[in-house]
């Protein structure tokens, strides 16, 4: 091939080579994205993306958070790192309403909170474990509010050494007025009805008013044991007589029926894997961040 020939040859084959290059390379970086998203497991494109080009049927478990304090609301007066019902019942219809969602993780991490935080979530509860099952898997502790909710998913996975149960209820008063007396600090109360100052720490409790505070609190750890026992297919009378604010390690916790497996977050997350009915592979969505930081 004569010099002039060769040049003409390279001319015309330059761009082949560019365009070759270039395609190993995408090709490359696709491999690589593919194999770092399985390692974190995240979907290896954008939800929209895979759907345009017929990727977009996976099999997800979703994975929320509920972790701190449960309270219903955000406010001033919540705690730092504090889990609001709200944004976990959000997050679970989300998780609910996305068909590829087949199964829901809740990992819980909690002492516990308010009764109206928990009855929030297990009202979505139930609703979402209509249509697709609900594991719970809990972390360092699962205690009070936190096991009244973990009692109503599906299945229970504890770590041998979370702390867990402490069924029971509890509303504490301060009586300050010994200190007040002492620093002589008086008041008028001025008030429409005879219990409208219940609770003040200026003084202690009637004994008409602990009648009344011990029958809510009567009233709301019935609901507690009776839920409970439901949710766990206990007899009422076998949960009374342990739901007497005791914590129990994750260990004792199953030999008493109040949790069903020993493990982690992807020893619950194999196991709703199972309950969704997933065959393969299983892309895990993260539908919330913890709150406690």
């Amino acid at each position: 091939m004569d010099k002039d020939a060769l040049l003409l040859f390279n001319k015309k084959s330059r761009p082949w080579m560019v365009a070759a290059f270039l395609f190993i390379l995408t090709l490359v970086v696709a491999v690589a994205w593919v194999a770092y998203a399985g390692m974190m497991h995240r979907p290896a494109l954008p939800e929209d993306a895979a759907r345009i080009l017929g990727m977009g049927k996976q099999d997800k478990i979703a994975v929320i958070y509920v972790e701190g304090q449960m309270v219903s609301d955000k406010s001033t007066d919540a705690a730092a790192g504090s889990a609001f019902s709200s944004d976990v019942v959000k997050a679970m219809r989300a998780a609910t309403d996305d068909p590829d969602v087949k199964a829901i993780v809740l990992r819980v991490n909690s002492p516990g909170g308010t009764p109206v935080a928990a009855e929030e979530i297990i009202s979505q509860m139930k609703k979402t474990r209509a249509v697709k099952p609900i594991v719970v898997s809990m972390g360092d502790i699962a205690t009070s509010a936190a096991y009244y909710i973990s009692s109503q998913a599906d299945r229970i996975v504890a770590n041998p050494d979370t702390f867990t149960g402490s069924i029971g209820v509890i509303w504490v008063f301060k009586n300050k007025s010994k200190y007040y007396d002492e620093g002589g600090v008086s008041f008028y109360v001025a008030k429409t009805g005879n219990y409208k100052d219940l609770g003040s720490d200026w003084r202690g409790l009637t004994p008409g008013e602990k009648e009344y505070v011990n029958a809510i609190i009567e009233e709301s750890y019935n609901r507690f044991v009776e839920n409970v026992a439901k949710g766990r297919n206990l007899s009422v009378e076998d949960v009374r007589k342990i739901a007497d604010g005791r914590v129990f390690t994750g260990a004792t916790a199953k030999k008493m029926g109040l949790v069903d497996e020993l493990g982690g977050l992807y020893d619950a997350v194999a196991l709703a894997k199972s309950l969704g009915n997933i065959k393969g592979r299983a892309v895990i969505a993260y539908m919330n961040e913890p709150a406690a930081k």
